[in-house]
């Protein structure tokens, strides 16, 4: 869909003038002469450059720490994470959201992807979604936005008006707002609750943020749906016990993870999942405790499904058994 007139007022000279000031719009003298490069050195420097990345993350943990706390707290209080965003960033917003359910057996309204433009946008460029205010206000307000979710703007300028309209709304309503972007002074850092802004500075290709800036964004987004999932029990150790077997591959992987868990043999973890309804954190549970499936369901049903927590009140529960018994 078209949208008249923004195109000529995108390229009104002001709008020219706060792109120049962008980290991410500067000119990368290292690859100045790169459409001249072999194609070897051409790899070599995009690698160079890539790695980068990692430490301008790193640089920015603290932000990251304090966003999945509270991620963490909002899905505690029945809230959900919401990433609204455009283009590139768009798409890795919702990228992380639907992977979550099929990696952590959570409902798809837990983690929500919002894209400029809709799904028409994720695979077409749509003209001039980016700019459009009130859709964001809308399609936040047709999911029942509420104080407490949190809401995730995306938009490596900081300053695409879908994601401050976005942004604005979810703070009026009175959700938490956080923030990425690769520009520390941009209007949507200044804008959230919290802000993560790691500085991956100029493009291999000027003005290109699917290439560092896209690949910080995917680190963050990573780290933010993981360490949450993680807080509220999707894991056990480095297992991801929540995993939903909806194909044969996930099957397989279901049936390692027991395993991998319990040291038991393929058949044991097989019967197992079985007899917990391909249930794998539950099936862990029976063969790590020696209890059958209703009783493993009330352990972890009283320990808010944290496995870890069932199998130490399990243990505290043999331990008191034992004394009252001797």
């Amino acid at each position: 869909m078209a949208f008249p007139g923004l195109v000529k007022d995108m390229l009104r000279p002001a709008s020219v003038s706060e792109l120049e000031g962008l980290i991410s719009e500067g000119r990368n003298p290292r690859t100045s002469g790169i459409d001249a490069m072999s194609t070897y050195e051409m790899l070599r420097v995009m690698n160079d450059e890539d790695a980068k990345v990692a430490s301008a993350v790193a640089a920015v943990l603290p932000q990251i720490a304090r966003a999945v706390d509270a991620i963490y707290a909002a899905f505690l209080n029945g809230g959900r994470l919401i990433y609204i965003g455009a283009g590139t960033s768009g798409r890795l917003g919702v990228l992380d959201a639907s992977e979550c359910p099929p990696t952590f057996g959570v409902p798809e309204s837990m983690v929500v992807g919002i894209i400029a433009g809709g799904d028409h946008a994720l695979r077409n460029a749509v003209e001039g979604a980016e700019d459009g205010e009130q859709p964001a206000i809308d399609v936040l307000n047709s999911i029942q936005l509420s104080p407490r979710d949190v809401v995730v703007g995306l938009a490596v300028s900081g300053r695409t008006p879908y994601v401050l309209a976005g942004l604005r709304h979810a703070s009026a309503v009175g959700a938490t707002t956080i923030a990425i972007s690769c520009n520390p002074a941009s209007k949507l850092a200044k804008l959230a609750n919290i802000a993560i802004s790691p500085v991956v500075g100029p493009e291999v290709l000027t003005g290109s943020t699917r290439l560092k800036s896209g690949t910080a964004q995917k680190l963050i987004l990573n780290m933010l749906s993981t360490a949450s999932m993680i807080k509220i029990g999707k894991a056990f150790g480095n297992l991801m016990v929540d995993l939903r077997a909806t194909n044969n591959k996930l099957a397989a992987r279901a049936v390692l993870l027991v395993k991998q868990a319990t040291n038991c043999t393929r058949d044991k973890a097989e019967q197992a999942l079985t007899a917990a309804g391909q249930d794998v954190k539950l099936a862990i549970l029976t063969l790590l405790t020696n209890t059958d499936i209703s009783e493993a369901k009330k352990l972890l049903n009283a320990s808010g499904g944290v496995l870890r927590c069932a199998l130490a009140e399990n243990q505290k529960s043999r331990i008191t058994t034992a004394r009252e018994t001797a």
